[in-house]
């Protein structure tokens, strides 16, 4: 008799020329292909790596053994962000209350990813990027520089301020920090519904799945890349 599959909650990004497929309980696990199916597809190949991404998280992830195991539970309309390569949609699911269990999860998961883009950049210094086929693609530095900025920019959208320092390595640690305190504050309901420019603040849970998704996709990258 088949053993019964333990079923994981997977919404669906669909937008004209790309499909985006995450994992509703595991913000990061995040993949992209070229129609639904292809996109989850790409989900369960990844789910080793995700794996091995959060295993200091300390929170148990185990990767599937079957495809079947990843169930569809909402399908999102995608955007030009879609077809251009990043995740933008909301499920539902994100516009839950944001607790203190959910805080003490997200950070264990951060932790952990940022933990593994540490350590993949660091191992991949003095070690020559492949480039794309016409050429393409970052260098290291500019990569780990691109992340650091892109971090900087996401805490607007908790309408949080960014903290300064001289040094790019010490300014992004703080930046680390600072999500964590802006999430403690939604947790006490103390973020405002929009920013300083009148945009409407993202869903802390929202902000997680988003900040670990571009995070784990550069550090792909330069584990697919470094030669």
């Amino acid at each position: 008799m088949a053993q019964p599959v333990n079923e994981i909650p997977v919404y669906l990004e669909v937008g004209q020329k790309r499909a985006f497929a995450g994992a509703l309980d595991w913000p990061g696990w995040c993949r992209a292909g070229r129609d639904e199916d292809a996109a989850l597809a790409a989900l369960f190949d990844y789910g080793p790596r995700y794996a091995r991404a959060v295993t200091s998280s300390g929170l148990g992830f185990v990767a599937p053994a079957a495809l079947a195991a990843l169930v569809v539970v909402e399908r999102l309309p995608g955007s030009s962000g879609t077809d251009f390569g990043a995740p933008g949609a909301q499920p539902e699911a994100d516009r839950l209350p944001f607790g203190k269990e959910e805080l003490a999860r997200s950070e264990a998961i951060l932790t952990a990813i940022w933990q593994t883009f540490d350590e993949t950049a660091g191992a991949a210094v003095g070690r020559e990027l492949r480039k794309g086929p016409r050429g393409g693609g970052r260098e290291l530095d500019k990569i780990v520089e691109h992340v650091r900025g892109a971090d900087e920019a996401y805490l607007a959208r908790l309408a949080w301020k960014r903290p300064q320092a001289d040094d790019p390595a010490e300014a992004h640690a703080l930046v680390r920090r600072a999500m964590f305190d802006a999430l403690a504050a939604a947790v006490r309901g103390e973020l405002p519904e929009r920013g300083p420019r009148g945009g409407r603040i993202w869903p802390p849970r929202f902000f997680v799945r988003y900040v670990a998704w571009h995070t784990l996709d550069h550090v792909w990258e330069i584990e697919d890349r470094a030669i």
